[in-house]
């Protein structure tokens, strides 16, 4: 009975509860029901309202193609408009500003071009223009002029609102849109009104920091902003000028926060487009540049600086291509791309000979000490001689040729103002070069196209510091200050544009014209060069240096390289010039035997100050310490492999070409007997100890550098050697040449000096001179051919037009007979040359004649060179002292040291009257001529060995022979006796001197009078008998 009471109290609760959810539930959709009625309600009337603003507005500019419309009414329904604008009503908005500029009788209004877009740009632009400036409005006129100051503040106030919602950076958007393209798009008045507007809330700020950042940042870093104002609408160059806005900006960035801050928006690439415009404007405003130059210079200075730092050497994934800075680390706006000539237009003004001279006024401005010139004297020659005559007439004009040499002589204050501006001057192109990195060679040849800037620059350095700025300059290196570091940036800065302009002068300019430096110079540059590269090297600096130090090393070791390879081409300097006579060989030796790292360098950068036997001393020290590792050296518990071969003399070159190009270049390397054989196959009497192999590589030498084998050419004038254009008639041309490397190689390899005098350009592409920075196929050519290189240059210093000579890129040759065009360039023959293209043509020419014409059979004699002789191993020497460790010695031969190094047989000794005889006659009555074709009689090289006769192998050795050779059977101890007496068995006088040049031997007989043997001596070398094998 309870519990049925309690169920039914249980319903009841729950029913109660149903209802009163019910109930909340009505009232809720009730509630939501109201909502939606008034949203909709709301939305329907805003709609009608809409639809009514709509109409009337559409109602006014219907009428007001018949009835001008009043200001008051306009106002009325542009506020209507300006209520209810959305996307749909552009048109409406679009009628509604032309009907307030109607109303306004505005000015001056921009036309529009034929695109829609266009159109609609340039109505906005006039609409602002109109609206921030009350100078149009007609309501100010007059009557009104109590109501400018109001409208003025209100014009001010839309500025204002304009620029707090992005107004500088919408600007920025259609300019580079409309600007940033290889054909701008907009028109003068588009333009002006853009850059009207972007100045005007600038001025009624009066030049206020936040609008000059904004200026600066949003407009200014617009590509090529200025050149484009300054060709489009120069009304507006005049307001930039008017307003002085250039020392303004100047002003602003001189506080380095403010500078770093606009590089750090705009980020690389705008940077560089706002560096543009900034040196754009420097060099139209010359004025201010010259009285703002320390801030001006400082400012581009610090965002070459920015942009520097994420400049890269290489690609990576970091990295993207930028068409002026190269790879950059930053992000690049490729957008920009094709606006990149006109903003390097606008860089190149920075080395433009206007700002260049106003920013270096304070150093050329110093007047170099001149002497009174003396006319060179007139050649007597025909009137036809004209080119000569021009010559020297264009010499005795340059202003290098008569002024004074220029030495170190000190006197200038370091710390004082003009030393600091120059070295400030000289840190941003030495900035620029670092950093644009695309155009490097265009701001070296702008800064060298002064031809007296240079030159005035070396006086200025001359004069720093108590003694000369060489001395300052060693003294910098140990200085970690910052006026030490702009003191190396100025030599730095004169070492790379130095050596720019020596590299691209020829001998004439350099030699005879003396342009920018006298050759006395040169030698003293040349000697402070050495001696601070020697510096940085031997006192560890370079071993430890980083960016700018090692920069700095790299520019000096350049110039200096390229100063010491034109010396090696064409002397102008002292004999021991080049040497460091406080350097020991020894102690050099031993630190490259310990690994010193010092030592490496100084081997690697700056050979040249270690003498030269020295160097060829550790060059066969090198050579040995190889056989040694590959085990081709006699060892008490091992003997070296010998490759033994069998030579026919009448075949010399073929078997030895057969049986040598398939060997391996260890055995090659390695020792090698020759067994001749003659035409009946019977051997030849005689034991190879070296002196046979000796022999035959003399024999093959001499056969394949025989031009009338047509592998290689002689040069006109000075008979060197080349590899011949037409080898090709041989069918296996290329492999003689490997193989002719190799037999080269070996003969250095092994010590053996040949008589084979190579054209110097030849050499040096052996040694792989080519393919440095600063090579020049033209400074060689005259090593190939002299008059060609004369009539190449004649067109470089053409004073007419080039084009009348009816020259095109292209070269005709006569090969075998036949007229060959070869093309220079593709289509070549068709393309004439001007004076726009004669340098390059100058220099193609040379190339092709140096280089493309016997490319492949260069390449496969390197290859079979370099196969024996490591080419690192050549690094220390120059290209001539390459061709003396092939060829020899050019000095005098001297014959003591002969005499010393002597051996003898047959009974003769140095007390003997016959060798006293020798020796007398061959130090007094012999000529040098003769002594060295005496030397070519015994040892098959008129020049003696680099290191001495000590070195010769085998020694030279004198043999007293009695008999004929075919029937000399070698001493016995009866020749020996006779010989040693002075016996003779019968006189022999009807007999000749003979040698054995594979074994450096003299066969001399036992003459009764010293005048027959001066006679009979010197006979046999002029008829150069002898080549006997023993």
């Amino acid at each position: 009975m309870f519990s049925a009471a309690q169920s039914s109290k249980s319903e009841f609760l729950d029913k109660a509860r149903q209802a009163r959810e019910e109930r909340k539930g009505y009232k809720a959709r009730d509630r939501a029901a109201t909502l939606i009625q008034a949203l909709v309600r709301r939305f329907l009337c805003r709609c009608r309202l809409q639809k009514q603003i709509r109409k009337e507005v559409d109602d006014l500019f219907q009428d007001a193609g018949t009835t001008k419309s009043n200001a008051l009414s306009i106002f009325k329904i542009a506020r209507k408009l300006l209520f209810i604008f959305c996307q749909d009503d552009k048109l409406r908005f679009e009628k509604l500003c032309r009907s307030i500029l109607g109303s306004m009788d505005v000015e001056n209004e921009p036309k529009p071009d034929i695109m829609q877009d266009n159109k609609l740009v340039t109505l906005y632009l006039t609409m602002l223009v109109t609206f921030t400036d009350t100078s149009t409005w007609k309501i100010v006129r007059g009557k009104g002029e109590a109501l400018r100051p109001a409208l003025t503040r209100i014009c001010e106030n839309i500025m204002g609102h304009l620029n707090q919602k992005g107004f500088y950076s919408i600007l920025q958007i259609l300019l580079t849109n409309g600007l940033a393209r290889s054909r701008p798009s907009l028109t003068k008045g588009t333009l002006t009104a853009v850059f009207t507007l972007a100045l005007r809330p600038v001025i009624a700020a009066h030049f206020s920091d936040n609008l000059l950042r904004s200026l600066l940042i949003h407009i200014m870093s617009v590509p090529a902003v200025v050149s484009h104002i300054y060709t489009i609408t120069p009304e507006c160059m005049t307001t930039i000028q008017t307003h002085d806005l250039l020392r303004k900006f100047i002003l602003f960035l001189s506080c380095e926060e403010q500078c770093v801050d606009i590089c750090v928006c705009l980020e690389g690439s705008h940077t560089l487009c706002l560096l543009g415009n900034l040196i754009h404007l420097g060099y139209l405003n010359e004025k201010v540049l010259e009285e703002e130059a320390n801030h001006f210079v400082t400012e581009l200075t610090d965002m070459l600086s920015y942009c520097q730092r994420y400049v890269s050497q290489k690609k990576s994934n970091l990295t993207h291509w930028h068409p002026v800075l190269g790879w950059f680390s930053q992000t690049v706006d490729y957008g920009l791309n094709e606006s990149m000539p006109l903003v390097t237009k606008q860089l190149q003004y920075l080395w433009g000979m206007p700002v260049i001279r106003t920013l270096f006024s304070d150093v050329l401005s110093k007047k170099l000490e001149t002497q009174e010139p003396t006319p060179p004297p007139q050649p007597t020659t025909s009137q036809n001689n004209l080119p000569v005559k021009s010559l020297f007439k264009r010499a005795f004009q340059k202003s290098a040729s008569v002024r004074n040499i220029l030495k170190p002589v000190g006197g200038r204050r370091v710390d004082s103002a003009e030393v600091q501006k120059v070295c400030s001057i000289c840190v941003l192109y030495q900035t620029a070069l670092t950093t644009l990195t695309q155009i490097r060679l265009q701001i070296l040849t702008g800064l060298t196209y002064l031809d007296d800037l240079l030159p005035k620059l070396w006086a200025f350095i001359c004069e720093l510091g108590p003694q000369g700025g060489l001395k300052l300059f060693i003294e910098c290196l140990n200085n970690d200050t910052e006026e030490s570091k702009q003191l190396l940036a100025m030599l730095m800065l004169f070492c790379d544009c130095s050596r720019h302009l020596i590299t691209i002068l020829d001998d004439i300019e350099v030699y005879e014209e003396q342009i920018s430096f006298k050759t006395e110079e040169l030698v003293t540059i040349s000697s402070f060069l050495n001696t601070f590269v020697y510096k940085m090297v031997w006192d560890g600096i370079l071993e430890n240096a980083k960016g700018e130090k090692l920069d700095l090393f790299h520019s000096v070791h350049g110039w200096l390289m390229v100063l010491y390879e034109r010396d090696c081409r064409r002397r102008f300097s002292p004999d021991d010039n080049w040497l460091r006579k406080d350097l020991k060989p020894s102690l050099l030796f031993q630190e490259l035997e310990k690994g010193k790292r010092r030592a490496q360098l100084l081997l690697q950068y700056i050979p040249h100050v270690i003498p030269h036997k020295n160097r060829v001393l550790l060059f066969r020290n090198i050579v040995t310490k190889e056989k040694e590792t590959l085990g081709l050296v006699e060892t008490s518990s091992a003997s070296p492999h010998v490759t033994h071969i069998t030579i026919r003399r009448s075949r010399m070159l073929e078997d030895g070409y057969d049986q040598l190009r398939r060997l391996p270049v260890n055995s090659i390397k390695g020792v090698i007997r020759v067994k001749f054989v003659n035409d009946l196959g019977v051997d030849e009497a005689g034991i190879d100890q070296d002196g046979v192999f000796k022999e035959f590589l003399e024999e093959i030498i001499k056969k394949v550098f025989n031009p009338a084998l047509n592998l290689f050419k002689t040069t006109s004038g000075n008979e060197r050697l080349y590899p011949s254009p037409t080898s090709y008639i041989h069918e296996n041309h290329l492999q003689l040449f490997e193989f002719v490397g190799k037999m080269l190689g070996k003969a250095m390899y092994e010590g053996i000096v040949v008589d084979v005098p190579f054209a110097s350009f030849f050499l040096g592409q052996v040694m792989g001179h080519h393919h440095s920075t600063f090579y020049s196929s033209i400074d060689e050519l005259p090593s190939l051919d002299s008059e060609f290189y004369k009539n190449l240059t004649s067109i470089k210093r053409y004073d007419g037009d080039v084009g009348d000579l009816g020259l095109t890129l292209s070269y005709d040759e006569d090969v075998m007979g036949q007229l060959v065009c070869h093309e220079l360039i593709p289509g070549g023959k068709t393309m004439p040359v001007t004076n726009e293209n004669k340098i390059s043509y100058i220099h193609l020419m040379a190339h092709f004649r140096m280089h493309t014409q016997i490319k492949e059979q260069t390449s496969a004699f390197i290859r079979g060179f370099r196969s024996i002789i490591n080419p690192e191993w050549l690094h220390m020497f120059s290209t001539p002292e390459v061709q003396r460790l092939v060829s020899g010695d050019n000095a005098e031969i001297d014959l003591d040291d002969l005499k010393k190094h002597t051996v003898y047989y047959g009974g003769f000794h140095s007390s003997h009257r016959v060798i006293i005889w020798l020796w007398d006659i061959l130090s007094s009555d012999f000529s040098s001529e003769e002594r060295a074709m005496f030397l070519k009689f015994v040892t098959s090289c008129s020049r003696p060995p680099l290191l001495g006769f000590a070195y010769l192998k085998p020694p030279f050795s004198i043999r007293c022979v009695e008999v004929s050779d075919d029937q000399d059977t070698g001493d016995t101890l009866g020749s020996v006796l006779r010989g040693f007496f002075t016996i003779r068995k019968k006189e022999p006088g009807g007999r000749l001197p003979t040698s054995s040049t594979c074994f450096n031997l003299l066969k001399l007989p036992n003459y009764s009078k010293k005048s027959i043997l001066r006679d009979k001596l010197r006979y046999a070398i002029s008829m150069n008998t002898g080549f006997e094998l023993s």
